[in-house]
């Protein structure tokens, strides 16, 4: 129904706008038992669907911009006196390679990471399949590893290093 996809882009961000429709028709076909006869009523009533649904996945984004913002206030701990120099840098690196991630990436690593929630069950937080939360965190992880790999690239771990850079 493309007058339905339309419907919901102008709601929610084209990301998101084909998984709150396929989510409204799945809902629509486990409920399809209680569907009013007539083809007009019928689409009435799967708009007021997509329109639940859509509530529910502004709800969803806004768990993971408040985790975001959670996350992103959060001040971390200071290193122990005498750390080793390059694990306080790659503490720092972390934290801001978590910070360029987008709400989606850190929602999924934070699941596993920091909730320590299995597939399945970060699967089941999310409303997806244990299989599509395992690609989300491949992908999730590889952009943290690519945000890393290029704040590594380009910190220089020597103190004097840095202090001879700035100057």
């Amino acid at each position: 129904m493309p007058d339905l996809l339309r419907f919901v882009q102008r709601r929610v961000h084209p990301s998101h706008a084909a998984d709150v429709v396929a989510d409204a028709f799945l809902m629509a076909w486990r409920r399809y038992d209680e569907a009013p006869p007539g083809l007009d009523r019928q689409r009435t009533w799967a708009f007021g669907i997509a329109r639940n649904c859509l509530l529910n996945t502004r709800r969803g984004i806004d768990r993971s911009e408040a985790l975001a913002v959670h996350l992103a206030h959060a001040v971390p701990t200071p290193a122990p006196p005498g750390a080793d120099p390059e694990s306080v840098v790659a503490r720092v690196n972390l934290a801001a390679a978590w910070r360029e991630l987008d709400a989606a990436d850190q929602e999924t690593l934070a699941l596993s990471a920091l909730d320590g929630l299995t597939a399945p069950e970060a699967g089941r937080v999310l409303g997806i399949s244990p299989v599509a939360y395992r690609l989300r965190l491949m992908r999730a992880r590889t952009t943290l590893r690519r945000h890393l790999d290029r704040r590594s690239t380009s910190t220089p771990t020597d103190p004097a290093e840095a202090s001879h850079e700035r100057a």
